[in-house]
């Protein structure tokens, strides 16, 4: 799919969709075919390599030049929906400066440059293409933050659970988030990397604002890569925590159930030995049932007895 943008003007700036390319465009490119990046190559001088760069889902974060066209792969974060439950992962997005347009190139949808579409970020123009990069840059490690919040807050809903549970499905859960946290980890000191890398570029130290917010970038992804260090380490030790609270919560339930069978046990033993068809059994001659009422009192004292005895050592 590939939809045209452009910034009316500079005064009252709002963005508009074109049919055809301009000079001072945004070209943006979600999941592109083959026919379409040819398109798109032979119309803006591009080369194809650039176009389909950031189509491999395993692609590392870089910067390329070639011919006047300036390649930067970021790795940015996704949230999929998983067995009702919200997974986090990273792809790559590939932005192409170019002498007269801005190209995106990314295999899905993503929250970042919808909010350039949808009007959500206030005074963008795609003819400042050096600008509206570091603007992207920007709005990818804030999107960062705003994930690792979420695992943050998705993490202790998550333990508040392992008080009481007793299966893997919290494991499993807490695992997920874990390995979200790997992909966050090497994704973003991979996008530090290259984000040093741009403070070197021409293109980025033609503007003291532009400079100014490149520095704001790489600040938010420090910040980025130190909270994602944290909370893996948090989780590293709920996870380490978990197996032994939840074998914890079964050794507490096995514990309560020989507690109970114990108890119940004490009327079988009263009526196996009271109900055999021998003679000589005690109370067996007792005259109007006495004997029946001796019986069971016997047993229901006995299991009183047992079951304070048992509560006393905690074991019910």
């Amino acid at each position: 799919m590939i939809c045209i943008y452009k910034s009316t003007s500079e005064t009252t700036p709002t963005l508009r969709q074109l049919d055809t390319i301009e000079h001072g465009c945004w070209i943006n490119m979600v999941a592109p075919s083959e026919q379409e990046i040819l398109l798109i190559s032979k119309k803006t001088g591009v080369p194809v390599e650039f176009l389909s760069a950031a189509l491999d889902e395993e692609e590392t974060s870089r910067i390329d030049i070639e011919d006047n066209n300036l390649l930067v792969i970021l790795d940015i974060p996704f949230t999929e929906m998983e067995e009702n439950s919200l997974t986090y992962d990273t792809y790559p997005l590939a932005i192409i400066h170019t002498e007269k347009e801005i190209i995106t190139v990314c295999l899905k949808n993503n929250k970042m440059l919808t909010d350039f579409i949808e009007g959500n970020i206030r005074s963008f123009y795609t003819f400042k293409r050096s600008r509206f990069i570091l603007q992207i840059l920007y709005r990818v490690a804030s999107y960062f933050l705003v994930c690792l919040r979420q695992i943050d807050k998705k993490s202790w809903m998550i333990q508040k659970k392992l008080h009481k549970s007793m299966n893997n499905k919290v494991l499993m859960q807490l695992l997920s988030l874990q390995n979200s946290l790997v992909y966050f980890s090497t994704s973003l000191k991979s996008n530090e990397i290259t984000l040093e890398k741009m403070m070197k570029l021409e293109i980025m130290q033609k503007y003291e604002e532009d400079k100014e917010l490149l520095e704001d970038v790489i600040i938010e992804n420090k910040q980025a890569i130190e909270m994602t260090s944290m909370y893996t380490n948090i989780l590293s030790a709920t996870m380490d925590a978990s197996a032994n609270v939840i074998s914890n919560n079964l050794n507490l339930v096995m514990k309560i159930l020989a507690s109970v069978t114990i108890v119940i046990s004490i009327p079988n033993i009263y009526s196996g030995i009271f109900g055999m068809n021998v003679k000589g059994l005690p109370w067996s001659n007792a005259p109007d049932g006495n004997g029946f009422a001796i019986v069971m009192t016997l047993m229901i004292v006995t299991t009183l007895v047992s079951i304070v005895y048992l509560n006393k050592r905690n074991m019910l």
